[in-house]
């Protein structure tokens, strides 16, 4: 494995991280609530019409924000290599093992470790340990690129 140094961006890395860590902590602190996009998007298609309207504002905002950005920066290219099929059957996946660890990376991995959660803790080793064996695999031992 060799690192790409032309296009490795540390410090952009850490200021979105602190962002997103802001952002978590603020709206834990103002509203009492986990920032998990799991959550708040399936709390949308069962809560009570007084609950949606912060949750459809949180998930338009996740939507209308590379729009803003394109206002002060060009858009990096994002190249997938991956066909319709392989977007579809790792989006169920995704789906599937969101429900199943109750809650995504952003709840678990991000407000739940900053809350020292056990059952996040767990669940973020887990996400991480699924993503190094898939990684090898799919590199290692199917000779494909990941």
């Amino acid at each position: 494995m060799t690192l790409d140094w032309q296009h490795f961006t540390p410090w952009t890395a850490v200021g979105g991280g602190l962002l997103i860590g802001l952002a978590a902590a603020l709206f834990m602190l103002i509203n009492g609530r986990i920032a998990g996009i799991s959550g708040i998007l399936g709390g949308l298609m069962r809560a009570p019409s007084g609950d949606r309207s912060w949750r459809l504002a949180f998930l338009l905002g996740l939507v209308l924000a590379p729009f803003a950005w394109r206002l002060f920066a060009d858009m990096p290219e994002a190249v997938i290599e991956a066909n319709t099929l392989e977007l579809v059957a790792a989006g169920l996946l995704v789906g599937y093992g969101t429900q199943l660890g109750s809650g995504c990376t952003s709840g678990h991995g991000v407000c739940g470790v900053s809350r020292a959660s056990p059952r996040s803790l767990a669940a973020t080793a887990l996400f991480m340990a699924a993503g190094f064996v898939t990684v090898y695999v799919v590199r290692h031992l199917l000779g494909g690129a990941v």
